[in-house]
């Protein structure tokens, strides 16, 4: 998944109460005992769609595509005050004996949410607006592509995103004051990641409009536009590029280019700032929605990283390989029949390959599918050299399909050996499922429709990489040690996200960890490396999650014997939707003790 995403509140509440009821979400509709908490919820709901409006538009509502409020301005980091601030008082007058279980789920979620974020803006964020993977600009490029979220259908939508863009440049020029703050203040991000941003921008400052990724949408007409129609947006297309949008980002790229890159900071890790260290073990809570701290983490990876390198001597002796096994992931990374493509098409093809291989099995798993489409995409060019495969959920009503990205700047280097696991992560059963059934659940609030918690979602994607055997899939050996090398990936990350940001480790120290654990590509484990520092803590989610679902499964399975199935295990884990991972804990102990 790819963005910053919300976590983290109190669950003391939520156990109390459980143990009492446990809370059993079904997909029926269950009575509504408080119209005014369910109030609530909806307004919360409807408030954050209108701070967020690019929210709104990945959701599907189209009622605020045309604005891009400047989130980097003090008055909107005050009006996420008051909003966070005004949700908990109302929470707190609301009793829970006279809520649901669904509605003291959302309570114990909603709480969670407003402590999380004012926590949050306790930090200066705002001052590293911009990096390489995550930040909103990159989000933006994917609206002008025209193939995201951003519709263009009609000439309302065209209007909208050309006032969508008037906005945006404001928030471009407000970034570079934020930057320079942030020089001033020492919160300035490594060199090593601007050097990384510098030609996403410079990609953008192209003056052959025809080339230009904003201009895609003028390409792409809809049939039903009148000749009058298309004169005008054109025009107005190729003003608002050549007289606003070119100019900024030319504006930005000369900044970063010059006086941002200049005092771009040598260290790598987050520690390095002012208040870092209280900041990397709030990241840590946020995304992985515990209270673990750096050191429990990094001595659970080194344990993680032992177990799966086991595993991966037993591949290495079926294949027959006799060297060692860090000269087995040069072999296998460099292995020419692991390399088979020669254009990007092929690559498509062999993920819509896999997904035809496991769908007999998939049945025997899962009793619940999502009805939303589902697609895999290349990456866009623009962003394709710094990202990584990613899944961007479809809208809410469904008639957007959900997107699998991946990227291939060469296909004749694409290696295969990790596709498997890595269409059930970020594809079918993973995110698919995950965040489709959340947003076509006919029980939960709306606002709980679009939460995302990390160590959730991305745990439970993981999770759905072990599933491949079971799906008919991993029968190559090489497939199999592709899926050891995707959790081992995983594994090394508790160790160099924790390594670089709480010990001290620097970028070159957690590259050389890598390579010498995985199989990745040092171009591939680079561009993870520079991930994990601009964004810390994100990438210690996906283990986390990953061992806590598998430990309920196993919990399950031990105490309901052959009253296992399953189908419902998965149906419990699914139905709630996105939740902390204690809330979920709970919720199949009460599962379990219902039998």
């Amino acid at each position: 998944m790819s963005s910053r995403i919300l976590l983290l509140a109190c669950l003391i509440l939520f156990f109390t109460t459980c143990k009492k009821e446990p809370a059993s979400e079904s997909t029926t509709a269950e009575p509504t005992t408080s119209m005014a908490f369910n109030q609530v919820l909806d307004d919360y709901y409807e408030a954050g769609l209108q701070l967020n409006p690019m929210s709104a538009t990945y959701a599907g509502d189209a009622r605020y595509n045309d604005q891009f409020p400047n989130t980097l301005s003090a008055a909107y980091r005050q009006e996420l005050q008051n909003y966070y601030t005004s949700y908990l008082e109302k929470l707190a007058t609301f009793k829970d004996e006279d809520l649901t279980a669904t509605e003291r789920v959302s309570k114990a979620l909603l709480k969670w949410e407003c402590d999380i974020n004012l926590d949050r803006l306790k930090f200066r964020e705002d001052l590293f607006p911009i990096d390489q993977m995550w930040s909103v600009n990159l989000v933006m490029g994917q609206f002008a592509s025209g193939e995201s979220a951003q519709p263009f259908k009609t000439v309302t939508d065209y209007n909208n995103w050309l006032k969508r863009l008037d906005q945006y440049i404001v928030w471009m020029d407000s970034a570079a004051s934020k930057m320079r703050e942030g020089i001033e203040l020492g919160y300035v991000l490594p060199k090593s990641l601007i050097v990384k941003v510098l030609p996403q921008l410079e990609a953008l400052t192209v003056t052959d409009l025809d080339q230009h990724l904003f201009y895609s949408p003028v390409q792409h007409f809809p049939e039903s536009f009148t000749a009058a129609e298309r004169d005008t947006l054109t025009a107005a297309y190729r003003t608002m590029l050549a007289d606003k949008v070119i100019p900024a980002y030319n504006r930005l790229y000369q900044f970063m280019g010059n006086e941002y890159l200049a005092a771009g900071r040598p260290s790598s890790g987050i520690t390095a700032i002012p208040n870092g260290e209280a900041y990397y073990q709030h990241q840590i809570k946020l995304y992985t929605t515990t209270n673990m701290t750096a050191d429990e983490i990094h001595q659970l990876g080194l344990a993680e990283v032992a177990r799966i390198t086991a595993e991966m001597e037993k591949v290495k002796a079926e294949v027959g390989y006799t060297g060692d096994l860090k000269s087995f992931f040069d072999y296998v990374r460099n292995k020419k029949e692991l390399m088979p493509y020669t254009q990007p098409e092929q690559v498509i093809a062999n993920f819509n390959a896999i997904h035809e291989r496991m769908k007999p099995q998939l049945e025997r798993l899962f009793d619940l599918k999502p009805k939303t489409a589902f697609e895999v995409r290349r990456t866009e060019a623009f962003r394709e050299n710094s990202a990584s495969a990613e899944y961007s959920p479809g809208s809410l009503d469904g008639t957007r399909p959900g997107i699998f990205y991946t990227p291939i700047p060469d296909a004749k280097t694409y290696n295969v050996y990790s596709d498997e696991s890595l269409f059930l992560h970020e594809a079918i059963p993973g995110h698919h499922y995950q965040i489709s059934l959340t947003q076509e659940s006919t029980v939960l609030p709306a606002f709980r429709k679009t939460l995302w918690y990390s160590g959730y979602g991305e745990g439970w994607a993981l999770y759905c990489e072990s599933l491949g055997k079971e799906l008919g899939l991993y029968t190559d050996p090489y497939q199999y040690f592709g899926m050891l090398g995707a959790e081992m990936h995983r594994a090394v990350r508790l160790v160099v996200d924790t390594g670089l940001h709480s010990k001290g480790w620097t970028r070159e120290q957690a590259i050389q960890y890598s390579l010498d654990h995985e199989a990745e590509s040092e171009a591939g484990i680079t561009a993870e490396i520079e991930r994990y520092m601009a964004n810390p803590g994100q990438a210690l989610s996906y283990k986390i999650g990953q061992l806590k679902i598998r430990e309920l499964r196993a919990k399950a399975e031990q105490a309901l014997g052959d009253k296992f199935d399953i189908r419902q295990f998965h149906n419990q884990v699914l139905e709630t939707g996105c939740v902390p991972l204690a809330i979920l804990e709970t919720k199949i102990d009460g599962w379990i003790a219902s039998f």
